[in-house]
């Protein structure tokens, strides 16, 4: 149960998310919005998956110099597997 202040939302889902999301309810005995939230709640919970490290962390101090290797190429250090 949820203390303090609802809010209401609309969400455009992909039919088949909204499929997939209305089966695992079925199969549940929930509500889709009662997933969501419990879906969200994994997701923002400390290690879920957006409250994993940052990836900007693993390029402070890799190397010598100025940094203006890193500060113009920094997506490449951080997504392209540079590091």
């Amino acid at each position: 149960m949820y203390i303090g202040a609802v809010h209401r939302t609309q969400v455009y889902l992909e039919e088949a998310h909204y499929q997939a999301l209305r089966s695992r309810a079925r199969r549940e005995g929930k509500t889709i919005a009662a997933l969501i939230r419990e879906m969200l709640d994994r997701y923002l919970a400390p290690g879920g998956a957006a409250g994993g490290p940052d990836p900007f962390d693993r390029v402070i101090g890799v190397g010598k110099g100025d940094g203006a290797a890193v500060a113009e190429n920094y997506e490449e250090y951080l997504y392209g597997g540079k590091i």
